[in-house]
């Protein structure tokens, strides 16, 4: 299937289908039973269907900087007929308000390469002024590890990253855990996924979100 065989705006990624199953199995783990989670870069919309069907409990919301992504987050949630999805937000990342006043959780799915530090910046400050102590933020995608090995098909990934836009790339781990820690979040776990992939699941701690500068 290809987003060409759909009859409306719903996108069709085939990453997805390998992935989708093992997020869940992460997300059914360190989700509240209920409340809202919302979805940063949520692309085709095709994880917010399949993750709204597979935990009723929880009000899923999707968001996307880019009204095309939007179309086929808008169109998938139709189709599914799911009551526990809400319409996407156009949410940019990197501007200091969000469309949202909290959230019960914050979920990044391969956001933090395909985009701009500054992006992964602002992810941090927003999910730490929505989120109330112990919420989790979970991320998940490839990353550099200190004293673990970079996988060929990582590296080979991010030369690709960086050959499109040279902001992007895969991130090293301990980067990001710095500023998350400075944003006010605590390492909970870190857990190896299929294809050389991390989720890192963070834990909401202290104040009000602050700031951060990179």
């Amino acid at each position: 299937m290809s987003s060409s065989d759909l009859p409306d705006a719903r996108r069709f990624a085939p990453a997805t289908e390998r992935n989708r199953a093992p997020i869940l199995a992460v997300l059914r783990r360190i989700l509240p039973a209920s409340g809202t989670v919302l979805e940063i870069a949520s692309g085709t919309g095709e994880h917010a269907v399949y993750f709204a069907d597979a935990l009723p409990g929880l009000q899923w919301q999707p968001s996307d900087p880019d009204a095309e992504a939007r179309a086929s987050i808008a169109a998938w949630r139709e189709a599914s007929g799911l009551g526990n999805i809400a319409a996407p937000l156009a949410l940019d990342v990197t501007q200091p308000a969000w469309p949202i006043a909290e959230a019960a959780a914050v979920l990044a799915i391969n956001m933090v390469h395909i985009a701009p530090w500054a992006a992964t910046l602002g992810l941090l400050a927003g999910a730490a002024r929505l989120l109330p102590g112990d919420a989790p933020l979970c991320l998940y995608g490839p990353y550099r590890r200190d004293g673990h090995a970079f996988a060929p098909s990582n590296q080979a990934f991010d030369d690709s990253l960086r050959r499109r836009d040279p902001a992007w790339g895969v991130r090293r781990l301990e980067d990001v855990l710095e500023v998350a820690e400075r944003a006010g979040f605590a390492l909970a776990e870190v857990i190896e996924m299929p294809a050389n992939n991390l989720s890192v699941v963070f834990r909401r701690i202290g104040a009000a979100g602050r700031e951060i500068k990179s």
